[in-house]
Order: C-alpha cells, then sequence, then structure tokens
C-alpha cells in the first residue's frame, strides 16, 4: 500500500513538485511566437542585448525582453537567445587539400605539366583543377610521348620554366622508359621531371571499385586497348565517338582523389611540386 504520509513534506523541492515543466526555445529567426500579456503575435526578426523583435502579419515590429511570458501554439515557453552558428568544416577539393576561399586562377606559369593524351587531361582536370588553377600550372598533352622531345626543342624548358611530365605504362623495358631516360640523359634533363604510373592506359588508374567491377579486363595483345576494354565490359567500340563515349562514362565515375589508384597520386602530386618550387616560375 501507498505510505500517504512516509515522506517528508518540508523536504527540499516540495513547492516544485507536481510544476508543469517549461519548455524552453532558442529565438531563431523566422520562429512566430504570442506574447502572453496582450496577445501580439509575430515572427522573430533578430535578437540583440537580451531583447526580442517580433513582427506581425501587419508589418508592426515590438521589443520584447527574452525569458518567460511566451506561447507557441498556445503552450508556455521561456524563450533563449538563438543558438550560435554551429562553425562549417573547411571544404576540401577532389584532390583532398583545403579549398582556398574565393580564390581566384592565378596568371599561368611558365611551368608547366605534360600529359600523354586527352583522357589523361581530362582526368587531372577532374580532380586537381582547383589546385592547379590557385597555383597557376597548365596542363597540356603531348598525343603521344614519342612527341615529347620535340616539344621540348621546340619551347625549350629552363631554370624559370620547368616541365613536369606524366606518362602512361612507365615500367623498365617499355618503349616509354627509353624515351624518358634519352630526354632526361639531354640538355633539357635538369629542367624535366618524367614520372609516370604501371598502367598501359589512363583508364586503368580509376580503380575498380569506383567502377563496380572487380578488375579491369586483361586485353588480348593485339588488340587496342580501349576497345577491348569496352568490348569486355560490354559496351559499344565500333568507331572513336564509342571509345569517347566510354571515357566519360569512366571519368563521371572519378569524384574525388580516392576513386584513383595510388600509383598516380603520388605521381602528380609530385609533379605539383616540382612545378611549383620557388624558382620554378
Amino acid at each position: 500500500m501507498d505510505d500517504r504520509y512516509g515522506g517528508d513534506v518540508l523536504s527540499a523541492g516540495w513547492r516544485e513538485r507536481g510544476r508543469p515543466v517549461v519548455a524552453r526555445v532558442a529565438a531563431e529567426r523566422d520562429l512566430v511566437i504570442e506574447v502572453a500579456d496582450d496577445g501580439f503575435c509575430g515572427a522573430v526578426t533578430g535578437v540583440t542585448g537580451g531583447l526580442v523583435e517580433l513582427e506581425d502579419r501587419l508589418g508592426r515590429r515590438r521589443v520584447f525582453p527574452l525569458g518567460p511570458g511566451f506561447l507557441i501554439d498556445g503552450a508556455d515557453v521561456i524563450l533563449d537567445p538563438p543558438r550560435p552558428a554551429a562553425a562549417s568544416a573547411p571544404r576540401r577539393t577532389a584532390s583532398g587539400s583545403f579549398a582556398v576561399a574565393d580564390a581566384r586562377a592565378r596568371t599561368a606559369r611558365a611551368s608547366r605539366i605534360l600529359v600523354e593524351g586527352r583522357h589523361d587531361a581530362e582526368l587531372v582536370e577532374k580532380v586537381w583543377g582547383d589546385d592547379l588553377r590557385v597555383e597557376g600550372v597548365v596542363v597540356e598533352y603531348l598525343e603521344g610521348v614519342d612527341h615529347l622531345a620535340d616539344v621540348l626543342d621546340a619551347d625549350p624548358p629552363g631554370p624559370g620554366r620547368r616541365y613536369g611530365v606524366l606518362v602512361d605504362h612507365l615500367v623498365p623495358g617499355s618503349k616509354e622508359s627509353r624515351l624518358a631516360a634519352a630526354v632526361e640523359a639531354s640538355r633539357h634533363g635538369p629542367s624535366v621531371r618524367i614520372v609516370g604510373h604501371p598502367f598501359i592506359d589512363v583508364w586503368q588508374c580509376v580503380t575498380p571499385r569506383a567502377m563496380g567491377i572487380t578488375a579491369w579486363p586483361e586485353v588480348p595483345r593485339g588488340t587496342e586497348f580501349k576497345v577491348g576494354v569496352c568490348r569486355a565490359l560490354g559496351w559499344p567500340a565500333r568507331d572513336q565517338a564509342d571509345i569517347a563515349r566510354a571515357w566519360q562514362r569512366i571519368l563521371a565515375r572519378v569524384t574525388s582523389f580516392r576513386d584513383l589508384e595510388p600509383a598516380l597520386l603520388g605521381r602528380v602530386e609530385e609533379l605539383i611540386d616540382f612545378v611549383t618550387e620557388p624558382g620554378a616560375a
């Protein structure tokens, strides 16, 4: 049985027992509230120095002290100052670096990055484009590493004009490695940095996970790589337009550096550092 007299009626807190709990509400902008004393109803337009300003539907404005004495949907509330805005996390670029707020593209440097083809250039732009614009680095494509020596002869690098070169399939014994060695041994060598990834084509620099496949297809020797990939994945490969559409399909799967193989990520970062070092211009 309940003991009607078992508690101490004079114990601490006896005055508060049974009182309804009044909700505390932050006076956020546009919150509609009613003043209990006179029925004035309006939306919060601002809070300054412990006072809240309300505007009714006719545009009339009045100021009241924060605290008790307000109603929301007929229920008593205590009006508190608005909550401080949470600090937003700094935005990151697709490459993972911190974005520079309101940054304008820098005037292009004399130093630049060269890649083999259009697909390489588009992939670098998609992931590192924000960083490159801030640094003023232009990316150009060679239409094949075979043209590298001619490009360097036509527009020679030097102490204030460096070239970073990204090469596909840069592995020992490959044609690409022999061409790279020849350039590095030439008069242009000190102002040129040639790096590369081990894949046959830049398509393979997009991770299989990003593509939703277990691995990139093995293309038989004698079959053009891109054509072989398209056929293996069940995509059209009749002409260059089909290949271009296949590449756009692949590029669309890339949203950040996380969708690229580490073998490419490190090499591009290395080239950016090389062409933006003090004195590289």
